[in-house]
Formats: C-alpha cells, sequence, structure tokens
C-alpha cells in the first residue's frame, strides 16, 4: 500500500470506508477533527474575544487546512479513477470541499489584511458545523436517513409550505379591520405567514394572536392539523433510522 492510499483511508472517515472502521489511527484522526471543529466553533460563544480564543481559533484553522490539502492529494482515490488526474481539480468543487475551504475563509480573513476585502462575517464560522457530520456517527447515521427518505420529507415540506400561505392569507385577510391599541393585528403579510408557521410548529410565541372568534377557530384548525403535519414525517425517520444502524451492526 502506498503512502497516498494510507493517508486516504486515514483521512476519510471510519463511517464511510466500513471495511477500514476498526482502524486506531484514522479513529484518532476523527476525534482531532471533532475536537478542531469544537475549538473553532468556541470563538462564537463569546461576544469579547480573548487570547485563547484567538489560539483556539488558529489551531483549528491549521487543523482544516491540513484537513483540506490531504483530502486533495488523495482526491483521485476519493472520486475514482474514471477521472483520472482531473479529479484533483474536480474535488475543490464537491460540496465538502467548498464547505472546508469556506470553514478555513473565516480564520484567514481576521489574520490577514489581504483576505480582509472579503469581508467573512464572524458568524460565517457556523458553517464549520457541517464538518461534524463526516466525523461523529449519529449525526453521519442522521445524514443518511435524511438523504433515503428526501423524497417524503420534501412532499411533506412542499405540503407544509403550502399550508402555512394558505392560512396565512385567510388569517391576513380574516383580521384586517381589527385592531388592537391602535394597531392592526397584523401589519403586513409577513407577520401573518410569521403567525402561521409559528401556529403550524405549535410554538405560539404569543406577540400575534387573532381576537375575532373567526381568527380564533382558524387558529385551532391550524394548530390541529399543524400537530398532524409535523408528525407525517416522524415514524417514517425513525423506522429508515432504525434500519441504519441494524445494518452497521450486521457488518
Amino acid at each position: 500500500m502506498n503512502i497516498r492510499k494510507r493517508i486516504f483511508l486515514v483521512v476519510e472517515s471510519n463511517l464511510e470506508i466500513t471495511h477500514w472502521k476498526n482502524d486506531k489511527l484514522s479513529t484518532i484522526y476523527d476525534a482531532v477533527m471533532l475536537s478542531a471543529i469544537f475549538m473553532g466553533l468556541l470563538p462564537l460563544m463569546f461576544l469579547k474575544s480573548a487570547p485563547w480564543l484567538v489560539a483556539f481559533d488558529i489551531i483549528s484553522c491549521v487543523c482544516f487546512i491540513i484537513d483540506y490539502l490531504l483530502r486533495l492529494i488523495t482526491a483521485d482515490f476519493k472520486l475514482g479513477k474514471r477521472f483520472g488526474k482531473w479529479a484533483f481539480f474536480i474535488y475543490p468543487f464537491t460540496f465538502m470541499a467548498i464547505i472546508d475551504l469556506l470553514s478555513i475563509l473565516p480564520t484567514v480573513s481576521a489574520l490577514n489584511q489581504t483576505f480582509k476585502v472579503f469581508r467573512v462575517p464572524r458568524l460565517f464560522k457556523i458553517i464549520r458545523v457541517v464538518k461534524a457530520f463526516r466525523y461523529y456517527e449519529p449525526l453521519y447515521v442522521v445524514c443518511r436517513v435524511l438523504k433515503r427518505e428526501r423524497q417524503i420529507l420534501l412532499t411533506v415540506l412542499v405540503f407544509a409550505m403550502f399550508y402555512i400561505f394558505v392560512i396565512a392569507l385567510i388569517m391576513f385577510n380574516v383580521e384586517a379591520e381589527t385592531v388592537i391599541n391602535g394597531k392592526p393585528v397584523f401589519a403586513n403579510f409577513f407577520e401573518a405567514l410569521y403567525w402561521s408557521t409559528c401556529t403550524l410548529t405549535t410554538i405560539g410565541y404569543g406577540d400575534f394572536c387573532p381576537t375575532s372568534t373567526l381568527g380564533r377557530l382558524i387558529c385551532m384548525l391550524s394548530a390541529l392539523v399543524g400537530l398532524a403535519i409535523i408528525a407525517l414525517p416522524s415514524g417514517a425517520i425513525t423506522s429508515a433510522y432504525m434500519d441504519e444502524i441494524r445494518k452497521k451492526r450486521n457488518k
């Protein structure tokens, strides 16, 4: 086995290469990268910066850069022989490679004046959370489940969005003449959409609420239907998750 092949097997998650799942070096690598992701997110948990937060951010960025380079030099193993040498040019444009690059940019832009022209916001570091799906097994399994059941989830999402829009449209017009303390219940259609979304998900913040009898009846109906819509994909996702767990145990 040549060194690049060995690097590929170490860098690629144990979760993705099931026949290599007992490799201790790969397990250690995954643990290091998860730690780097956590360190990279720490600065977002504080309003003010501190030297140790900057140090953690730099350390995590260095880990991300090394990881990116290792994946780049082994891209032909990742993408397969059909791409040949073109794999090294194609890989940077794959989804996870773009995520890896975007995870590096916030720290680089903060340290280098040249990169500050990109104006990469501090909040942009949150994208580093996506990297955890590659190394943490429960997240990886959930990702596979969502991909497997994407048709059902997409159908439910479209239905939920349509229902939210219809209920918001109805409520916006039902409460159009209602005024509370000199202000209408919904000043614009966006507020009605916001209320409809909160009601559908049974959150109910209470910042907007209908006052007319018809409006309250519609609110009750929306809440009941919302429970049903939210529950629709639960069975499919739970079943698919258990199937993934069984497959892993049987390997």
